[in-house]
């Protein structure tokens, strides 16, 4: 099992450790035996954040988003920042602290497996390159929210099978991700609404958007806001009033169908969202002349 630290997890941040039989399964099984995850996690804002390992027997990724943290490795100190991807390979003592006045905010893997050292070349880290700065980056968050979609699956094989292949899948676009170009806003804005739409039977909060892009809730919907000149989950809900629009012109569902396939299972509630955007009843849009 993986030697995780100590730290009490608030209710916004996230620590999951695979059991110990399910490891012994995972470095068995022909589909996940040459890289899997032993624990994974998001931590939100830090504070008093702080780990030494003496003797490291596993593999761990950090993905800092926000915040600051003092790093050692080796006896190297280091300084990580938001946008910072480090790796701390097997055998590498070193320890860590959270700035107390500016917390980092983290996702992280610990994995192993033969080909782990493999990965750590591929991803362009040596004894030289323990951190690489590859900023924002909305899609790697994608894939490590995805190692934590195995939750709640009660440790079921096949939930964590898919997970260490999610971790294959991060580790290999880590390489394509820091050799592109910098990250602009636009490919942000780009990245949250192609998720907003893909997502659109769902009901998503501002803070899984926050996630997605790596920031607190307040910092993300202030800059959201201030790119857009509204909120996020305004324009998600215009999204969803406009694929109720679509599927009213376009099929003959009745309007609590379409509300439950758009994530509400209260018609009247949804038909009042609609009414305030669209300025009339799903009835009366329905039965309006359009050419």
């Amino acid at each position: 099992m993986a030697q995780t630290s100590q730290w009490p997890v608030p209710q916004d941040s996230v620590r999951y450790v695979v059991p110990d039989p399910i490891i012994r399964l995972l470095a068995k099984h022909p589909l996940t035996r040459d890289l899997y995850p032993l624990a994974f996690g998001h931590y939100r804002r830090a504070t008093g954040h702080h780990m030494h390992r003496e003797h490291h027997n596993d593999h761990l990724l950090i993905y800092c988003t926000e915040g600051k943290a003092f790093l050692n490795v080796l006896g190297t100190p280091y300084q990580v920042e938001a946008g910072d991807l480090l790796l701390l390979p097997a055998g590498a003592n070193h320890r860590y602290t959270a700035d107390p006045d500016n917390p980092w905010t983290i996702h992280w893997v610990h994995y192993t497996g033969p080909l782990a050292e493999e990965f750590r070349a591929y991803m362009g880290f040596d004894e030289t390159v323990r951190i690489r700065h590859i900023g924002r980056q909305p899609r790697l968050l994608v894939d490590f929210n995805g190692l934590l979609s195995v939750r709640q699956t009660g440790f079921r094989t096949r939930g964590l099978v898919h997970a260490a292949n999610r971790l294959r899948q991060l580790l290999t676009a880590i390489p394509i991700t820091a050799d592109s170009a910098p990250h602009d806003d636009k490919n942000e804005l780009d990245t949250i609404h192609s998720y907003m739409r893909e997502h659109l039977e769902d009901r998503i909060s501002l803070e899984q958007l926050a996630e997605l892009a790596g920031l607190s809730p307040a910092h993300f919907a202030t800059r959201y806001r201030e790119k857009t000149g509204t909120s996020p989950i305004q324009h998600f809900l215009h999204l969803k009033v406009e694929r109720a629009c679509q599927m009213l012109d376009n099929t003959d569902l009745s309007f609590a169908d379409i509300s439950r396939q758009l994530g509400y299972d209260d018609a009247y509630y949804f038909s009042r969202l609609f009414k305030k955007v669209m300025g009339q009843s799903p009835r009366d849009y329905r039965h309006t002349a359009r050419h």
